[in-house]
């Protein structure tokens, strides 16, 4: 019988990295796009692609493990 705590999370953990910074980097496109929108007067457009930005940070946010589920209220 092989313990939980013996396998190598090494694979996993650069997984998400590599997703985090998926996320980060679309995120970063999205801004870019969106600053070449507002300075040609796309205002509507530019909102659309900072909205698209924040939810590509928001799911680099959620990668991984949640903490939170972790924490255990005091009595």
């Amino acid at each position: 019988m092989t313990s939980i705590l013996a396998k190598s999370t090494k694979g996993s953990v650069s997984a998400v990295v590599d997703q985090r910074q998926s996320y980060l980097d679309a995120a970063r496109r999205f801004y870019g796009e969106a600053k070449e929108a507002a300075e040609q007067g796309h205002v509507a457009e530019s909102g659309a692609l900072i909205l698209q930005a924040l939810d590509q940070e928001r799911r680099a946010g959620g990668v991984g493990p949640q903490v939170m589920q972790l924490i255990k209220p005091r009595a």
